[in-house]
């Protein structure tokens, strides 16, 4: 069989395969408004990634034309406090203790005085020189060589200087268009090549697709980071009983395994620490330890897992009394799993989808309170269990 032949067999079993799918007598229905719905979202998607592109591509453009006008423009136009100005918007982004600098300008000269870190010298009087109506600057900055012993020059945090958009954590929308377009070609050339440089190309126009893609630095890309915030996911359900009684459920975290799936065993440790045991992509087991951070009766409860946790993860649950005797939980949490947003996509693929799982934990999490029983691990759950467990 050729390979013209294959793609029509191929085609052909899709085809089928999608029609079963939609036309099933059983399912069919709700199959294909699903779809319908899908379809409906993703363009209303669309069409708000739209304008909100041509926006960013309006005010970028207005923005460099009054660039260029202003360098077009003769520096005596510039008053003195504009220049400030100007300078003052350099320290806020170059130096970690901006208030402890002054700014004065006179004649195009811009004078700087204050105190100031070491490593922080050089990279300012760059920036300032290349503020506009800027003829040259005048240092007359003191060196903290001693940081410990000057008031105004402790605390603060460091500041990432003039960065590129492109380089920066999130990117514009803009931007991201951009650097997408220019991965494609990227990777179209170097496959076109057939050699080994084509393939390095096209590995870097592909690594480039995926930065546009996912709008992440490539170390949270890659899981190649400690903070847990690669994957950000919430939800939200209503249960029918009074809030002290669900807030009371949730801080016995040893419950847990009696009603979400994934979970095999929670246990408390010294110090306050929990240990999690949980089920991994295709059943591979995962463990971590997690302290909570924050309690407020019937309010609300915060955790944070300890450093060296194979799956690093924060998060919160809120509960809010309704009024009608409900209680609504809204949970919101992120985790850094292994290989990153990478590893995320490729779990998800296998069937590991997280929001999915907490979309059903909390289906049974409302069965067990409301009803009294639910279903996990293949087994039957009641309320009467849990509180004698």
């Amino acid at each position: 069989m050729n390979w013209k032949n294959a793609s029509t067999a191929i085609g052909a079993l899709a085809a089928g395969a999608t029609t079963m799918f939609l036309l099933d007598p059983a399912q069919g229905r709700r199959r294909r408004a699903m779809v319908r719905d899908k379809m409906v979202r993703a363009g209303r998607v669309t069409t708000d990634a739209t304008g909100v592109i041509a926006r960013d591509v309006a005010n970028r453009a207005q923005g460099m034309l009054a660039a260029t006008r202003s360098r077009l423009r003769r520096e005596e136009d510039l008053s003195p406090e504009k220049i400030k100005a100007r300078a003052r918007a350099v320290l806020g982004r170059v130096v970690s203790h901006p208030r402890a600098i002054s700014v004065d300008s006179t004649d195009g000269t811009l004078i700087v005085s204050g105190y100031i870190l070491e490593r922080e010298v050089e990279p300012l009087l760059r920036a300032l020189q290349g503020v506009p109506g800027v003829r040259q600057v005048e240092n007359r900055l003191e060196v903290g060589e001693n940081p410990a012993e000057m008031p105004s020059l402790q605390g603060g945090r460091p500041r990432p200087g003039m960065v590129p958009d492109i380089l920066q954590r999130r990117m514009a929308p803009a931007t991201r268009v951009a650097l997408g377009g220019a991965s494609i070609a990227l990777a179209g050339y170097g496959a076109g090549r057939r050699d080994t440089a084509g393939s390095i190309l096209a590995g870097l126009g592909a690594l480039l697709g995926l930065r546009a893609a996912l709008n992440m630095p490539m170390r949270q890309i890659f899981g190649v980071w400690s903070t847990p915030a690669a994957i950000r996911i919430q939800n939200a359900i209503e249960i029918e009983a009074p809030v002290d009684e669900v807030f009371d459920f949730f801080r016995h975290f040893e419950n847990f395994p009696r009603f979400m799936q994934h979970i095999r065993r929670v246990s408390q440790g010294e110090g306050g620490v929990w240990r999690w045991e949980a089920d991994g992509p295709l059943g591979i087991g995962v463990s971590w330890e997690a302290v909570i951070t924050r309690v407020q009766q019937n309010r609300r409860i915060s955790w944070k897992s300890l450093p060296g946790s194979e799956i690093a993860n924060s998060g919160s649950v809120w509960f809010e009394e309704t009024g009608r005797g409900t209680t609504r939980v809204h949970i919101q949490m992120c985790y850094n799993p292994p290989a990153g947003a990478v590893g995320h996509a490729l779990t998800s693929l296998l069937g590991a989808n997280p929001v999915r799982q907490m979309d059903a934990d909390l289906v049974r999490l409302k069965s067990l309170i409301e009803r009294g029983k639910t279903t996990a691990h293949g087994e039957r759950v009641t309320r009467e269990e849990v509180r004698a467990s």
